[in-house]
């Protein structure tokens, strides 16, 4: 344990939270085994169960059908898919979780992508009689484009191939070198059946050359969060804080939340877009002051200089981005209107929103095959493209391989407020090459 985290652990408040998603194709059983774990994990209340039973007996169904505890909108009930992301939270005795569940078809990248934005963890879904397939790949894709750190693929309906071990080998095998070749670094695989109970929360007996862990034993026990020690701190300031009275005439602080790191009283840090620099004189944490604070805490900073600082403006300790006008992105668009050359939007940047022209889109990606293609004018809802943003004044964004909450944003329509688009800073894959022309005249706000 390092220094950091034994400090952290030493107050007392360190959690055990596990953000996860899931994702499958179509009759895949991801529903059965959302439900399966909620009901094996006693996360079900009675009369939830007792409402999923006389639904079942109304179908001519002798077992309860779990699927119908996380179906919850009336069209997905009546087509037997899931269309929208739920939520779900539950506990065990050794974590907390929040499950996003989210749709597998193509149709609806963007809801799979909104739920496993903040995610450690997801879930991949396959039928083991049909093996890896398209929406497989798609969905190990995402996965790898929103840099989701662990990738759990469950085999699932292994009752169905007579819990064969071959089956399931050749299964985790091709998945395993297809996410490999994405960047995913951490990927599990597990036989299941959903249905039957197998391996979900309890171990199987039909699969005893399976020597690892059920799918709730590998949730409550993957490595949760890293070591913010080990980040550089960013804390974006939300609201400035100034005397309110004669007693504390001289106080002024900065309050937010902290995106990264850790920050200590002594601190010296830099000021961004301005460039000022300062020392951390104070942090005032729920309940007093504190000689530190790390992510995700709320606190409020004190500095030893007075600097001009207004909400949107980033407090950074260790290296810095450079604030820059000129931004390249991978985005998934979100919204039904495309996104054209020329659009004049909004992008909100953690506390921070500003004008801005998309420039140029220079490729969409093909998530199937993931080939860039050229020469797109706009990018239409579930598009996955690279673009080329301008802003009015200069942000500080890092790249969001090294930072999921300091190099993501969103671009909104100025007129109506409503979110466009969710935009990753750097490229999509290490191993895609950017087709960027950087001859484009300026031509914005």
């Amino acid at each position: 344990m390092s220094t950091t985290q034994a400090d952290i652990s030493q107050t007392g408040t360190a959690t055990s939270l596990l953000r996860f998603a899931t994702a499958g194709s179509v009759d895949d059983g991801k529903s059965t085994l959302v439900g399966r774990l909620l009901h094996d994990s006693k996360s079900v209340l009675a009369d939830q169960l007792e409402a999923v039973e006389h639904a079942s007996r109304r179908r001519g169904q002798d077992a309860p059908d779990l699927a119908l505890l996380t179906d919850g909108l009336r069209a997905e009930r009546e087509q037997g898919i899931t269309i929208d992301v739920a939520y779900r939270y539950f506990a065990t005795a050794r974590r907390r979780f929040i499950l996003a569940d989210t749709p597998g078809h193509v149709q609806y990248t963007r809801n799979m992508v909104t739920g496993a934005s903040t995610a450690e963890l997801a879930v991949v879904l396959v039928d083991a009689r049909n093996g890896v397939v398209e929406q497989t790949r798609r969905h190990a894709a995402v996965a790898a484009l929103l840099r989701v750190p662990h990738v759990v693929l469950a085999v699932n309906k292994m009752d169905l191939v007579e819990y064969a071990e071959p089956v399931f080998a050749r299964i985790a095998e091709e998945f395993t070198a297809y996410a490999a070749s994405l960047g995913v670094k951490d990927v599990v695989a597990v036989p299941i059946s959903a249905l039957a109970g197998d391996n979900v929360v309890e171990p199987s007996a039909n699969m005893d050359w399976y020597g690892g862990p059920t799918l709730l034993e590998h949730l409550e026990t993957v490595p949760v969060g890293s070591d913010p020690g080990v980040e550089p701190a960013r804390f974006p300031v939300q609201y400035v804080i100034r005397p309110q009275s004669e007693e504390f005439h001289d106080y002024r602080g900065y309050a937010g939340q902290l995106a990264s790191g850790v920050l200590r009283v002594g601190d010296p840090v830099t000021v961004l877009p301005s460039g000022h620099t300062s020392t951390v004189a104070a942090i005032d944490a729920l309940g007093g002051p504190a000689e530190l604070a790390w992510a995700p805490q709320s606190v409020t900073v004190r500095l030893t200089d007075d600097i001009d600082i207004s909400r949107g403006d980033l407090i950074a300790a260790g290296p810095a981005a450079t604030p820059t006008k000129d931004i390249e992105a991978t985005v998934c668009h979100l919204n039904e209107r495309p996104l054209n050359v020329g659009a004049r939007v909004l992008l909100k940047h953690t506390t921070r929103t500003v004008r801005a022209l998309v420039k140029e889109i220079s490729y969409r990606i093909d998530i199937d095959t993931l080939e860039q293609r050229s020469g797109a004018e706009g990018l239409n809802v579930n598009d996955i493209g690279h673009v080329v943003l301008r802003t009015a004044e200069p942000l500080a964004l890092d790249t969001y391989h090294d930072n999921r909450r300091t190099g993501s944003f969103i671009l909104i329509d100025p007129a109506d407020g409503t979110t466009l688009t969710a935009g990753m800073a750097g490229e999509a894959f290490d191993t895609i090459v950017s087709t960027t022309d950087a001859s484009i005249e300026e031509d914005w706000v």
